[in-house]
């Protein structure tokens, strides 16, 4: 057992925490070996009727995978151990998914990147007051993953699309209109639920139980800006979606019967509005389309690509097959190095990406890098 994962059994309930607070609880390789040793001992236990899975301290569930043990493998020669990593945790995913026992999931804080691929597969996902749920990777020259190809290509309309080549942070009621969690408890109220889920008072399904502590978080503002983001994220390239927001912001066209001008909002700690109506709309617009000229082309490309074809895919699995042909060839490409150098290791928040220009990428890259199966798929064709 690692000892950042903390596992108990009581009354029937399983609990798991991630126990890493000083890292918002990211995800190591030792922790994605230990979560699934504990997710597979639970199958058959009788001991065991549910698993609750939460995250220490009050700040996140889970920051995503540890980008640091990442730049390593793959600044260091280290391609099979990063493979290996990344097989292990879509197997994860996937086991989550597929669990035969319910999985009560609590997104408190901070839930991006492997933290969704945790909690965003389970069967009963808690959001609260505090949650903020994104898939980040384009802002480190990657491409979203663990399943979350799967999520954002299901959301409502083209807010997948935005969700995951601009970044975007998600609040409450946002990640439950783009259907990544499914009820809103006050993080007040998370004890009590962990209580009445142990003690199951009638009504005893999870469900019911989730139910009962469930309250409505207010009204989306990605759902209330749909329209024009539907309007821009529709179109057929990373390029056209760029011409369509500069239109729309500048009034040239009417790319969408937008929320008025006089929605307002507070941005977040990093200065950038937390979800579409956080400014007025056409400036909001334009910011999207500053943010998306500064990320990585290539990185934007694919996403792209890979969103709009997991809308298409029959299975989470057939999803994370997809997206490990991507991460096979991204953890040997500059942009991901340079993504994590600039963000994460030297902070300097300036990426120096190559190709620089969405003109310079091959049109033909997304789909091959998307097809070729550069190594060993995660599941064989003879496993379960």
């Amino acid at each position: 057992m690692s000892e950042h994962i903390s596992a108990s059994v009581a009354d029937g309930v399983g609990h798991l925490t991630l126990e890493r607070p000083q890292a918002l609880n990211a995800l190591s390789y030792e922790m994605i070996r230990a979560l699934a040793a504990v997710f597979d001992a639970w199958r058959h236990d009788p001991e065991v009727s549910m698993v609750v899975l939460d995250g220490a301290g009050e700040r996140g569930f889970c920051a995503g995978g540890d980008v640091r043990e990442l730049y390593m493998y793959a600044t260091g020669g280290h391609v099979a151990e990063a493979l290996r990593f990344f097989r292990d945790e879509y197997r994860l995913n996937a086991a989550i998914a597929r669990y035969p026992k319910p999985v009560v999931a609590i997104m408190d804080g901070i839930t991006m990147g492997g933290g969704i691929g945790l909690a965003g597969h389970a069967s009963i996902r808690i959001v609260t007051e505090r949650s903020r749920v994104a898939m980040p990777e384009t802002r480190i020259g990657f491409t979203p993953d663990v399943g979350g190809t799967w999520l954002l290509g299901r959301a409502p309309g083209e807010l997948g699309t935005h969700l995951a080549l601009n970044s975007r942070t998600m609040d409450a009621a946002d990640a439950m209109h783009a259907g990544f969690a499914d009820a809103f408890v006050p993080s007040a109220s998370i004890p009590h639920l962990l209580q009445a889920l142990e003690e199951r008072a009638d009504p005893g399904t999870p469900s019911e139980i989730v139910m009962l502590f469930d309250e409505t978080p207010g009204p989306s503002a990605l759902a209330a800006a749909r329209p024009w983001v539907d309007a821009c994220f529709s179109a057929p390239t990373v390029h056209g979606i760029i011409d369509r927001l500069r239109a729309f912001a500048e009034g040239r066209a009417d790319a969408a019967e937008a929320t008025p001008g006089s929605a307002t909002g507070s941005p977040d700690e990093t200065g950038e509005p937390r979800h579409p109506s956080a400014q007025p709309a056409q400036a909001y617009a334009a910011a999207a389309a500053d943010e998306l000229e500064t990320l990585s082309p290539t990185a934007l490309a694919i996403t792209l690509e890979a969103v709009r074809r997991a809308r298409t895919l029959p299975s989470l699995e057939d999803a994370l097959e997809q997206e490990f042909r991507a991460v096979s060839w991204f953890i040997g490409q500059h942009d991901l190095h340079e993504g994590i150098r600039a963000q994460v290791i030297d902070k300097d928040r300036s990426p120096k990406w190559d190709p620089p220009t969405l003109d310079d990428v091959p049109a033909s890259l997304p789909a091959r890098v998307l097809e070729e199966q550069l190594h060993d798929p995660v599941w064989t064709r003879d496993a379960d």
